[in-house]
């Protein structure tokens, strides 16, 4: 969704918090991406889906989707903003020098993203 609104030039925040914060790991040292030992949530495992996040994406880009590294590559490539909640950081206990180090990353709260999005702002939560 994020990066179908940058490509007609809708401004994004992408604000990540709690677990979600685990999918902006810096890589292992064996180059994996830090995102790709997630867990899947846990209504995917109650629909029969099992496995971490990199099986998960590998399936999505077998069929033909865009995977998560694509993606979030897009999105920083079309100028959306990337908010990190330190509130988040703290709540699972990652550091923020634990995340990559390629995306412009802004500190804040749920008042910073508010204050963003202003009144004609639009929050869209997944």
């Amino acid at each position: 969704m994020a990066a179908a609104a940058l490509a007609i030039s809708q401004p994004v925040v992408l604000f990540f918090t709690n677990a979600a914060l685990l999918t902006l790991r810096a890589p292992a040292p064996d180059g994996k991406p830090g995102w790709a030992t997630s867990p899947l949530a846990p209504e995917l495992a109650a629909a029969g889906i099992a496995g971490d996040a990199a099986s998960w994406d590998a399936g999505l880009t077998a069929r033909g989707a865009a995977g998560f590294e694509d993606l979030i590559e897009a999105c920083r490539d079309l100028g959306a903003r990337f908010m990190i909640c330190d509130m988040g950081l703290r709540a699972i206990g990652l550091e923020r020098g634990a995340l990559r180090d390629d995306l412009p990353f802004e500190e804040g709260g749920l008042v910073s993203l508010y204050r963003i999005l202003g009144d004609a702002g639009r929050l869209v939560v997944i």
